[in-house]
Parts: structure tokens; sequence; C-alpha cells
């Protein structure tokens, strides 16, 4: 218990609530004690630790295709911390503590650019993954000469590969070429357009899984 001396405005030795007084050097002085946190490690706080570790692990072998897909959103902020932010809202499923990355919603372009057509991929050919496309440079804001963006995304080696100014729209196809050391691994497919002038990117498409040949 703390005590204070000569009435209310006298010093105070010991401890009263969370202040503590005492004296150094004939000086008498008071400190507020710190507020701690009872349990730092709340069920929510854990939850929220390892959706953020879930999504580090996405992103950071994409960190070049995001600098491209995510430039418009890099307002005082990076693009990588522009798609932290917007997969950590968006692109995060399953249930706790087993979350696992929702390819389909966690984008890795945002943009205005017309997407691409129904985009598919082939992945029979060794050391290569396919990807084509129906040229849609008649529609919206599309035009003959954006560029596609394609990605192979291998989770388990925490790897990427990709190409960031591929083939034109109007072409229709690009192939990526992964190292052989891939084989029988599961990798994920994505792509993208950015426009020839590099100011505009389209939204990016999850174009499925596969197991690399």
């Amino acid at each position: 218990m703390g005590k204070i001396a000569q009435g209310i405005l006298g010093g105070l030795s010991g401890k009263v609530g969370n202040v503590i007084g005492g004296s150094w050097k004939g000086i008498d002085y008071i400190r507020i004690k710190p507020s701690s946190v009872a349990n730092p490690r709340t069920e929510g706080q854990v939850n929220q630790r390892n959706k953020f570790s879930t999504t580090l692990e996405y992103l950071q072998p994409n960190k070049a295709f995001l600098k491209v897909g995510y430039k418009a959103f890099a307002t005082k902020k990076t693009e990588f911390n522009a798609a932290m932010s917007y997969v950590l809202n968006n692109g995060v499923g399953g249930v706790a503590p087993n979350f696992a990355i929702d390819y389909t919603n966690a984008l890795l372009s945002r943009g205005t650019l017309s997407t691409p057509l129904n985009p598919s991929v082939d992945v029979s050919v060794p050391g290569q993954v396919s990807f084509a496309w129906d040229d849609n440079s008649a529609e919206g804001n599309a035009s003959t000469v954006d560029k596609s963006m394609v990605l192979v995304y291998n989770p388990s080696k925490k790897e990427s590969m990709y190409i960031l100014e591929g083939t034109r729209r109007i072409v229709g196809s690009e192939v990526v070429n992964i190292p052989t050391t891939y084989a029988g691994d599961t990798i994920e497919m994505f792509m993208a357009f950015v426009s020839d002038d590099g100011k505009q990117v389209s939204n990016s498409v999850y174009l499925g899984s596969g197991t690399a040949a």
C-alpha cells in the first residue's frame, strides 16, 4: 500500500492504484504503471497473423507481377502493400486455423482494362505451360497491342515463373518455360493484360490448377 506524506501535496511512497511514487536524491517523483495486455494471443489475433502469413507466402514470389498489376493503387504505399491489403480482405478462404488462398479472388493485377476472353492453359508439354485466349480487341477498351501478362505459381516451391510483356492481345497465345524440377508439382496459372504504354492493366484471371508435366 502506498502512503502520501505531508498531506495530499506531499510525497508519495509506494503504489496507489496504477500510480507509483518514490524519492530519488531527495526529489519526489510519481509515474504511471503501464497497462498490460492480459492475453496478447487472443483467437482473433492468432487468426489475423495466420491470414497475414498465408497472404505473404502467396505474394512474395509474385512481387514483379504485382509491381505492374497494382501500380494504380500505389498511392502513399507500395504496390506490394496495396496487394497485401486487397488479398487479406478478399482473397483468403478456409476456416480458422486452416486458412488458404482463394485464387479466384486473390487478384495479382487490378484495373479497368478489358480482361482476357476465354483464356485456357495446357500443361501437357514438359517444361512448358501454354496460355491461349480469344482476340477481343474490338470490345470495350481492349486494343490489339495490349500485352499479355502470364504467370505460373508453384505453391510447394514458393516460387513463380512469369512473363510481364508477352505477346499482343491479337496473337492469342503465349508460352511460359518452367523448370524441369516442377514435374509432378501442382501449379496455379494466372493471366492479365497491360496496355502498350503501361498505364492500364486488367484484373488478373485465375485459369485453374494443373500438374506440371
